[in-house]
């Protein structure tokens, strides 16, 4: 009886008090000693039940990461729509992009402590906050977070992160919010440019399609408008500001690689705090000079700063945290999808024209963006695909002319059993 249990413990080692009780009844069935035949019957019902219940735990697993992943892409899709629309909201009342850009990122530094907040409530092994932090400082190097990090591994991504978010929020005051999101989906198929070139990745043929899908949505996109120069520079900024963030990306796995979740929220903490030091100083030269210039203190909105910089914190939350409970893809479907909620609104709050050369834009766009989700195993995946279904489709053919054969009258073959019960 010690190889029944030996074969029944590997089956159940998924979960604990399952082998439990195989190990006591593996020993009643000693005491007991039944039939050969009998304790391999149930070794089968018991083996098989084990093997359900996993596949069905399996299953409701999957099950619960797409539900999340739902929520998930409902969240970005929102806060990203959301954010947009509030600060074409503001600037009705209070035009300074630079001064909102500034504001929202210095709610960077929220990240690591809800980050560590999270990890008190999750994690079995509570560490100090200090403990935590000297662990993530790991990240920069082996002496930690020191001034020559801050300012080689730090500081330029802080300039990338103002410059993308300065962008896309001024090219906001030129443009309508549809084709401020849209031509900002640019960006991925920026990232795989850079990527191509700077970091060697994998060349797919079908993520140049996408690349070019996106060049020819900003020239449509351009040319919806008759390219006068108020649309003409709207577009410049979001396309800028695509780059900006394309550059961001492909830097950070050129010179950082990849980071855990307590690293990355470091991290975005840091760019919070190097917004605060060195980035200050701008928007009140911009100030002083009369280029973002307000009246007082009281004019400004700051519930709508406020709420733009919350809905800001949770889309940058959801986008870097929420692979570790659903599928990366679905995440990245929330940025597409914004598209369609940003075109609602306009419609009803703005005056703008959906012609035929801005919507075939906005799809090829759409498409592009869509094309560059397909992983790189993509087409190794489709020729699985087509062949099982090649030999599916093989294996039905014989089976039919088998019953069009039998139809016909044929005493031999009503007196012979057919061979085909026995195959099943």
């Amino acid at each position: 009886m010690k190889k029944h249990s030996a074969r029944v413990a590997p089956l159940s080692a998924c979960n604990s008090p399952v082998l439990t009780l195989t190990k006591v009844e593996g020993d009643e069935c000693s005491r007991e000693s039944p039939a050969p035949a009998e304790a391999q019957v149930q070794a089968g019902v018991e083996g098989g039940g084990r093997v359900n219940r996993c596949c069905w735990k399996c299953s409701v697993t999957q099950l619960k990461k797409f539900f999340w992943g739902v929520a998930m892409v409902l969240g970005v899709c929102s806060s990203w729509s959301g954010s947009t629309q509030l600060a074409k909201l503001t600037f009705q009342k209070f035009d300074a992009p630079f001064t909102l850009t500034w504001f929202a990122t210095n709610w960077n530094f929220l990240f690591f402590p809800l980050y560590y907040i999270g990890h008190v409530f999750k994690s079995a092994e509570k560490q100090t906050p200090k403990q935590r932090y000297r662990e993530c400082c790991q990240f920069f190097g082996d002496n930690g977070l020191t001034l020559k990090a801050f300012f080689t591994k730090a500081a330029p991504f802080g300039v990338l992160w103002t410059l993308t978010n300065y962008l896309y929020l001024h090219a906001i005051k030129k443009i309508n919010t549809t084709d401020v999101s849209v031509l900002f989906c640019c960006n991925k198929a920026f990232v795989f440019l850079l990527s191509w070139i700077v970091l060697r990745d994998r060349f797919m043929g079908v993520r140049i399609v996408a690349a070019i899908f996106a060049i020819a949505g900003i020239v449509m996109m351009t040319y919806a408008d008759g390219f006068h120069s108020h649309s003409v520079i709207g577009i410049a900024l979001v396309v800028g500001s695509a780059s900006m963030s394309a550059l961001y990306k492909v830097l950070f796995k050129l010179l950082l690689g990849s980071a855990k979740f307590g690293e990355a929220a470091l991290f975005l903490s840091v760019l919070g705090i190097f917004n605060v030091l060195f980035v200050t100083c701008i928007p009140v030269i911009l100030y002083f000079t009369k280029v973002e210039y307000w009246s007082g203190f009281d004019v400004i909105p700051w519930g709508n700063l406020c709420g733009f910089s919350v809905l800001l914190l949770t889309f940058n939350i959801i986008l870097n945290f929420g692979i570790a409970i659903t599928y990366p893809t679905l995440i990245s479907l929330g940025i597409v999808l914004s598209v369609p909620v940003n075109a609602v609104v306009d419609h009803y709050t703005s005056e703008i024209v959906f012609n035929s050369v801005r919507v075939i834009a906005i799809i090829i766009i759409g498409l592009g963006f869509l094309l560059l989700l397909l992983p790189e195993e993509w087409d190794v995946w489709l020729m699985k695909i087509l062949t099982h279904l090649k030999v599916r489709k093989k294996e039905e053919i014989p089976e039919g002319n088998g019953d069009i054969i039998s139809g016909l009258p044929n005493k031999s073959r009503r007196t012979r059993p057919s061979m085909s019960s026995f195959t099943h």
